[in-house]
C-alpha cells in the first residue's frame, strides 16, 4: 500500500525577513559607506593642518575673514572630521544623551524609515497606521532634540567645534596651500553632506512613498 504523499509546510517565520535585512536599507548602507570613503578620500594631511610654522596672528579683522574662508575652502573636510570629534566626545561623555539619540535613530530606522509596508506596528496589541506611528516619531523627536539636555550636549559640541575650526583658520596662513581655482563648489565637506543626505533620501524614499 502506497503512502500518502507528503505535503510541504512552509515556516512563516523562515520566510519572512526582520525589518533591517530589506533591500532598501542594504542600498543605504551601501551608498551611505562610498559616501563616506569618497568624502574622507579629500581630506588634506593632518600634518599639513597643524604645521606650526605656518601660523600667525591676523593683522585684521577682514583678514582673519579671507583666511578663514581660503583655508575653509582647502581643509574642508578635515573641518567636518572635527566637528565629528567634537560631538563624538561630547556624547561618549554623555552617555544618557547617547543612549537616547541611538533609540531614537533606532525607532526612526525599524519603525518607519525601512520597516516593509506589509508589516504594520503592533505594540502592546494595538496596530499602529503609518501616519499615527510617523507622529509618534516627530512628536518624540521634537521632545528629545528640545526638551531634553541631548539639545544642550549637541548644540554646545557644534559650538565647540566651531570655535576650534574659526580659531583655527583665522591663524592659519593659507599662502602657502596650493588652492585650485578650477575645484568644483560641491566638492569636498558640501559633497560629503550633500552625498550622505541624497543617499539617505534615494534608500528611504520607495519605502516612504509607499507610506504617503
Amino acid at each position: 500500500m502506497a503512502s500518502a504523499p507528503t505535503l510541504p509546510i512552509s515556516n512563516p517565520q523562515s520566510e519572512s525577513q526582520p525589518p533591517i535585512a530589506t533591500p532598501a536599507f542594504r542600498a543605504f548602507l551601501s551608498r551611505l559607506n562610498a559616501t563616506i570613503r569618497n568624502g574622507l578620500s579629500q581630506r588634506r594631511p593632518w600634518l599639513e593642518l597643524v604645521d606650526r610654522s605656518s601660523f600667525s596672528r591676523p593683522d585684521s579683522l577682514s583678514e582673519a575673514a579671507s583666511r578663514v574662508r581660503k583655508n575653509f575652502s582647502y581643509f574642508r573636510v578635515n573641518y567636518v572630521s572635527l566637528l565629528a570629534l567634537s560631538l563624538a566626545l561630547s556624547l561618549l561623555s554623555h552617555p544618557f544623551s547617547l543612549l537616547v539619540l541611538l533609540s531614537l535613530l533606532a525607532a526612526w530606522v525599524f519603525l518607519y524609515l525601512f520597516r516593509p509596508s506589509d508589516q504594520p506596528v503592533v505594540i502592546a496589541g494595538r496596530t499602529f497606521s503609518d501616519r499615527e506611528t510617523l507622529g509618534i516619531l516627530v512628536v518624540s523627536t521634537i521632545v528629545v532634540v528640545f526638551l531634553t539636555s541631548v539639545g544642550s550636549v549637541l548644540i554646545s559640541a557644534l559650538l565647540v567645534g566651531l570655535a576650534v575650526v574659526c580659531a583655527h583658520g583665522a591663524f592659519r596662513m593659507p599662502e602657502d596651500l596650493f588652492l585650485d581655482d578650477q575645484e568644483p563648489a560641491n566638492s569636498g565637506l558640501l559633497s560629503f553632506l550633500g552625498g550622505a543626505a541624497s543617499s539617505a533620501a534615494a534608500a528611504a524614499a520607495p519605502v516612504v512613498a509607499t507610506r504617503v
